[in-house]
């Protein structure tokens, strides 16, 4: 029977069964694999920034822009609006696989938008590096 997710426990839950599919899958799991060689912490930090985005509080500090923009030069321009769409089903199959309700529907909607801001970030970098 699925349920709404209600705390860090639940959160941490989607974030790992999720990065079992990421890391399993062919067009992902090179892009990851070549900027995380310590999956724990990760798996943390993540779980910090879905907690803070879903129940609010202070617990993630990073910027998700830049960190995909230099992965983006990293992998000199290989991520493209197909790895997003992948990484957004892969989310969206995580938490329907255990969870329904208010918070399941907010963590999918805010993946969506995370997802175009990043997309639209990694795109106007590229543009910023090939007009200097």
């Amino acid at each position: 029977m699925r349920r709404d997710v209600t705390n860090r426990h639940d959160v941490s839950l989607i974030v790992r069964n999720f990065y079992a599919k990421v890391r399993a899958d062919g067009t992902l799991s090179p892009i990851f694999d070549s900027v995380i060689s310590d999956w724990e912490p990760h798996f943390e930090k993540l779980t910090d920034f879905w907690e803070m985005n879903l129940f609010g509080g202070k617990k993630y500090s990073g910027n998700p822009i830049l960190i995909h923009q230099k992965t983006d030069v990293q992998t000199k321009n290989g991520i493209s609006p197909y790895h997003f769409g992948n990484w957004l089903n892969f989310w969206f199959a995580t938490i329907d696989s255990r969870f329904e309700g208010e918070n399941a529907n907010v963590l999918k909607f805010r993946a969506r938008k995370m997802q175009t801001v990043l997309m639209v970030a990694i795109f106007e970098n590229r543009q910023k590096v090939f007009s200097e």
